[in-house]
């Protein structure tokens, strides 16, 4: 009797961690976003439904262009919840990219999301590495309207293989999926990670660690 007991509790208790893994779920026809109010959630807290107005679930410009005039030579447009306050509590946002001729989205991760990318234009290598200990990399080379996706945390990146402009289009599972790009949290952290940390971690010279940092 007891081990059914602890085998239902296991149970239990593995369904609730699977049905908490992701953004809120809305209680109600929907959340928009107040960003103004001084309120700490975990997400964010809802407008109240009576000062909702149409706006609240519209973002304008996804047909522009990005800038991309940077050392990577690619530009992400970002519509989060942050941007799109009806987003609140749906559990989706999504983003355009934009690249310059061999431009590349440089190795990151969304922590709280997988993302789907379609290219729109161009000619796109795309990747992401496993997680320890095979660490593998799983690459493909994406032609216009094809579709990939990027399981959620891991590693990856985008990379245009021509000569004119390139776009993409990605979905992501999270209203604010953050992002963390690789070198960029590596060596360009606030206040910087220890020289000796990083040249042991890479099997570099300390110079060499320092020579990164400055570029962040």
């Amino acid at each position: 009797m007891m081990s059914r007991v602890l085998i239902f509790s296991f149970l239990l208790l593995a369904t609730c961690s699977i049905a908490f893994a992701s953004d809120p779920s809305p209680l109600q026809d929907f959340c928009v976003a107040d960003s103004k109010s001084p309120v700490l959630v975990n997400g964010v807290v809802c407008k109240d439904a009576k000062l909702v107005q149409a706006e609240d679930f519209l973002f304008r410009g996804l047909h522009l262009m990005g800038n991309t005039s940077n050392d990577v030579g690619s530009n992400v447009t970002a519509v989060a919840v942050a941007e799109l306050p009806g987003l609140n509590t749906f559990g989706i946002s999504m983003a355009r990219i934009d690249f310059a001729p061999m431009g590349i989205n440089p190795p990151h991760t969304h922590p709280r999301a997988t993302e789907i990318l379609t290219v729109i234009e161009g000619r796109i290598l795309v990747g992401f590495v496993t997680s320890n200990l095979e660490n593998r990399l799983i690459t493909k080379v994406l032609e216009k309207g094809d579709v990939f996706v990027f399981p959620k945390g891991l590693i990856h990146f985008q990379k245009n293989l021509g000569h004119e402009y390139a776009i993409a289009i990605a979905g992501l599972s999270s209203q604010n999926p953050g992002v963390i790009t690789i070198a960029k949290a590596v060596f360009g952290s606030n206040p910087h990670i220890a020289g000796d940390i990083l040249a042991k971690a890479f099997q570099v010279d300390m110079n060499v660690v320092y020579q990164i940092q400055s570029k962040f």
